[in-house]
């Protein structure tokens, strides 16, 4: 099985599929009321061990944080919080499914999946459009506004990446390059 992981410190997505793709489990760690790192840090890899007791899983994917400014976006502070939660998990999810974590960006991922986000268009808007149209396992809830609850964005994002992890094994099951 493969898991995909897209970290963050506000609500970090978890997707599990098989070699076939086809989707097992998606799930979130909504971290937005904790402040404390280490209580963070503790509910992902409790997060992480419910997974491990329910699959075996045989690759990790994780999606890399953005390590470049842009405006409007992350301050440095938010930017290496990021990372640094991004190293932990990491270290966590090798503890727990003893898998070296491989990494991809968010652009990467997309690009694998055959996702493109056309110019002016928010990435996280595609992707989950995408998911609606073309995975019917995934079934998301609405706000009484009519959009997506926050914690759908990072499953989708999630299980992205866990289906690039899955097109990375097959171009090495092949000899492509990656």
């Amino acid at each position: 099985m493969i898991l995909g992981i897209d970290v963050s410190t506000s609500i970090t997505g978890f997707s599990v599929i098989d070699h076939t793709g086809a989707l097992q489990h998606f799930s979130n760690t909504d971290l937005r009321k904790h402040k404390d790192f280490f209580v963070k840090s503790i509910l992902v890899k409790e997060h992480l061990l419910d997974i491990c007791e329910k699959y075996d899983i045989t690759d990790v994917y994780i999606e890399k944080p953005f390590a470049f400014f842009n405006s409007g976006g992350s301050s440095a502070a938010t930017m290496a919080k990021l990372q640094k939660f991004n190293g932990v998990v990491s270290w966590i999810s090798f503890e727990v499914f003893q898998v070296k974590p491989e990494y991809l960006t968010a652009g990467q991922a997309r690009k694998l999946v055959g996702i493109s986000v056309p110019r002016g268009k928010k990435a996280k808007k595609v992707v989950m459009e995408h998911l609606i149209d073309n995975e019917p396992d995934f079934e998301i809830e609405w706000t009484r506004n009519g959009n997506p609850k926050p914690c759908y964005f990072d499953m989708a994002d999630a299980i992205v990446v866990a289906r690039a992890g899955l097109e990375i094994l097959k171009k090495k099951e092949v000899g492509e390059a990656v």
